[in-house]
């Protein structure tokens, strides 16, 4: 029986040494279930310039000083969305010890402090555990969004109730 006391995790901010596991963690799940896209690609090999240099965000998921999981938060320019939650990923290694719900409140949590009033999210109904995961945030599936991805079959939005307004 593995201690899981004994694990250390932190969710931290991206920063450049983080990039190869960003890339590689991302490449391993989509791989895993479906085919990259063109559009992973650009976003993968260029975190800074498509995610942080347009006023988003990257959060990174350490196990006992490894990352094991990211996830991005990527600037909209759309009246209804401020935020798409993108390019969520969790080592399958890692998987299990409540990493991915902590990524997921570490990045709703950063947009609410910037401001956030809406985020936006795609992804695929046979990622259960997933999908569990975002309805259990009250993320609602929504329709009628146009994607540049194949494998959508879900949107959905979280609407945020900032404190201040």
């Amino acid at each position: 029986m593995e201690k899981q006391s004994d694990d250390i995790i932190e969710i931290v901010d991206f920063e450049t040494k983080y990039r190869t596991a960003y890339r590689d963690l991302n490449v391993e799940w989509i791989s895993a279930y479906f085919e990259m896209e063109e559009t992973d690609y650009r976003m993968l090999e260029n975190p800074e310039g498509y995610v942080l240099e347009r006023g988003g965000f990257i959060k990174v998921a350490l196990l006992n000083g490894e990352p094991v999981g990211v996830g991005a938060m990527v600037k909209m320019r759309d009246p209804e969305y401020d935020f798409e939650m993108a390019k969520m990923a969790v080592s399958p290694k890692a998987q299990g010890k409540k990493i991915g719900w902590l990524l997921v409140q570490s990045l709703i949590g950063k947009a609410r402090e910037v401001g956030a009033r809406k985020i936006y999210l795609e992804s695929n109904t046979v990622l259960k555990p997933a999908i569990n995961l975002y309805y259990k945030l009250g993320f609602q599936e929504i329709e009628g969004r146009t994607t540049p991805y194949k494998r959508v079959n879900i949107q959905m939005e979280l609407a945020l109730n900032p404190t201040e307004q």
